[in-house]
């Protein structure tokens, strides 16, 4: 079964599937941090930790149904992830790799709990805590469960490189160009973000 995802205005609409395949994550980095307070969601994105909530899958699960011309995207610097975001009400949506082969897609709970909605059971219970080091505190550990979790998924992604199935993601285009112009940000808005963090 398909899970809805949405932005909180509920303009930009779209879909994962495959749900039970995906992994489940916290990300304390600071770049995801960063990446929150700049568009003005902290608040809503980030735990009392300061992590993000993120459900990992390949580009191929995800699709758009409704106002794909809100969708817009950042970068924090030249060589950054993708970050991907619905303009009209600045919901953060996903972050990608710039190498479109690479399809792995990171899909952050903000949009995931649309109407209210769960992310367990529709998705696996959390498995992993990332980046650590940059938690405001001290998050659980995950241990073996987090190298599990690791070793089943990242082998498919990768695989994704020679089967071609890289190509079906509704965030590039068919010649691996970001559907969306990418903008990175200024010396002077990351020097903000970073130090809100």
């Amino acid at each position: 079964m398909n899970h809805r995802f949405q932005c909180q205005c509920g303009q930009l609409v779209g879909e994962v599937a495959h749900t039970r395949s995906a992994i489940h994550a916290i990300c304390y980095c600071r770049d995801c941090q960063a990446y929150a307070h700049h568009l003005g969601q902290a608040d809503a994105t980030l735990d009392a930790l300061a992590g993000t909530e993120v459900v990992g899958t390949h580009a191929r699960n995800v699709s758009f149904s409704s106002g794909i011309d809100q969708l817009a995207c950042l970068s924090l610097s030249e060589g950054g992830l993708l970050r991907w975001y619905a303009r009209c009400c600045n919901t953060p949506l996903a972050n990608t790799g710039r190498d479109w082969r690479m399809p792995y897609v990171g899909l952050v709970h903000l949009c995931l709990r649309a109407g209210g909605a769960p992310l367990v059971p529709a998705f696996v219970p959390l498995q992993m805590h990332l980046e650590t080091a940059s938690a405001q505190g001290t998050p659980p550990r995950t241990g073996w469960s987090q190298l599990r979790a690791l070793l089943g998924f990242m082998p498919r992604i990768a695989a994704a490189r020679f089967t071609g199935s890289f190509r079906r993601t509704p965030f590039f285009t068919a010649t691996g160009v970001p559907v969306v112009a990418v903008r990175v940000l200024t010396a002077a808005e990351r020097e903000r973000a970073m130090a809100a963090v």
